[in-house]
Order: C-alpha cells, then structure tokens, then sequence
C-alpha cells in the first residue's frame, strides 16, 4: 500500500476528528500548490480572488453573492502557524470530547462554532463605526471559531475533567480552556480584531451547546440530520430499510421495561455515590435518551 492510499484509508476509517483535520490539511495544501502557480505565472492577484472566493466577506452584499462561504471559510487557511495551533487544539481537545460525546456532536459543534463566528463578525464589521472604512474589503478565514468552540463545549460538559501539561502538571480543563479563549480573543484586541470577534461567536457557541444539552437539548441535531440526508442522497446503492421489533405479548413488554428501569437506576445511584463525571459515555447516552421520552 502507498501513500497515497494508506492516507485513503486512514480518512475512510478515522473518526470524523481526524476527517476534519484532514479536510483542513487537504485544503491548506491545495491552497499553497495553487499558489504555487499562481507565483510562477506571476498573477499574485489571482491567488487573492482565489482566497476571496472561499473566505466570508464583511459585506453583506458579498455575502449574498458568496453564501458557501459561511461553510468554506472554516476549512480555509493561509498560514502554517495558523493551521498548525488550530489542528494542534482541535486535535487534543476533540479527543477529550470524544471521550465524553459522540462524534455526530463534535462535527454539529465544529460547523455551528463556525457558522455562530462568521455571523457575529458580519454583524460587528457593520454595526460598529471603527469598521466602517474596511468592511467592504475585510474577509475572514480560518478554523479558529470552530475550533474554540469545541474547546469551550467540552471544558464547560466536563470542567473538571484533568489535563498533565509539561512542566506545570495536573491542571482541569475548565482553567485550560478560560485561558485560551483570554488569549486569543481577548488580549491585544485592536491586532487582528475581526478573527477575534468570530473567536468569541465561537465560544459563545460551545458555551450555549453544552448548556442546552445539559437540560436534554441537542441544538446540533438539525445539523447531523441534515448531513444524513444529504449523505443519503449522494451514496449509490439500495436504500436500507430498518424494522423495529415489536414485542410479541405483555409479557416481554413489562419484563422489557423492567430492565431499563433497572439499568437507569444503576446509573442514577452511580450518580450519586461518584457524581455525573463518573458515568461512561454509553451510561449518559442512555440516561440521555430515557429522559427524552
């Protein structure tokens, strides 16, 4: 096996946190080969409308023109230094998150982080007067606001959850997390002020996620349906026809009930002798569904 299709595989059978860094990585290189050309060719200006093309604008106008952007600009990067600390926090906090969370909710996340970014940049470049002289050519791009908002989801689901850094030790990442959002979207706010401003939509975002999930809500949810149906749509082959097993009398109904009562209240008195944190992924999973129905 090659290469080529060893990194094939390895994106087919990954967990979607690696699909997302290697659909960054994939982009950035395709960037940079383009830019390539476009060097040689000596057509500079042609690598910038390239950038332009996939990178939200300010301007609303362009943004009616452009709508993808709100989705491509997330992927798009133009430094190494930028894609590299935005790769290196996805990838360590996404396994945290995975630890915890699904994967369906990490990519739910990861857009919506985004997305909540993009907007709160459009919003500000048009609301507030220091712009005024710049939004109609100001663009942003870069998975930043995606990725804080994945670090702030999982630091505020699991706060306590304990982090050993080099040098210092056993820290919670809730105090990891409240000091990577200080630093990139607070301090030296008047430098690169409108990628901070989708940093803080971003975080704004993880915060609200695991708020709202924590009281049974999923406000990810229309966004991995809507990705299964599109997926449904674009994969060939005979739709898969799923039955459920009705019970056959009262009988296995009743001792059915009594097993899930059961297993829940396991996991509620394991809740209260190590406190919610103690509870496997599968365990909050099915706590979650029965207080769904």
């Amino acid at each position: 096996m090659n290469l080529i299709d060893e990194i094939k595989a390895s994106f087919k059978e990954g967990s979607t946190l690696t699909k997302l860094i290697y659909l960054n990585l994939g982009v950035f290189l395709a960037v940079k080969i383009a830019q390539i050309f476009f060097i040689l060719f000596n057509t500079p200006q042609g690598f910038e409308s390239l950038l332009r093309w996939f990178a939200v604008p300010a301007s609303f106008p362009d943004l009616i023109r452009k709508p993808w952007t709100l989705l491509t600009y997330m992927f798009l990067h133009e430094g190494f230094l930028h894609i590299l600390f935005n790769m290196l926090w996805l990838f360590w906090f996404g396994r945290i998150f995975l630890e915890y969370l699904d994967q369906k909710k990490l990519v739910s996340v990861y857009l919506l982080g985004g997305i909540t970014g993009a907007i709160l940049y459009i919003i500000s470049f048009n609301l507030f007067p220091v712009f005024k002289d710049v939004v109609a050519e100001s663009v942003a791009l870069g998975a930043s606001a995606s990725v804080i908002a994945v670090v702030i989801a999982i630091a505020a689901y699991v706060p306590n959850h304990t982090v050993y850094l080099m040098f210092i030790g056993p820290v919670k990442i809730k105090y990891i997390g409240i000091i990577i959002f200080v630093v990139t979207s607070v301090l030296d706010f008047s430098s690169n002020t409108g990628g901070k401003i989708a940093h803080i939509g971003g975080a704004v975002l993880g915060f609200i996620y695991t708020s709202q999930y924590r009281k049974g809500r999923d406000i990810g949810k229309w966004i991995n349906q809507l990705i299964d149906q599109v997926v449904t749509l674009l994969k060939p082959g005979e739709k898969m026809k799923v039955t459920h097993k009705k019970p056959s009398n009262d009988y296995e109904y009743n001792k059915k009930k009594a097993q899930e009562q059961e297993e829940i209240n396991r996991i509620l008195d394991k809740i209260s002798k190590g406190g919610y944190e103690s509870l496997t992924k599968d365990e909050k999973e099915t706590l979650f569904k029965a207080s769904n129905k």
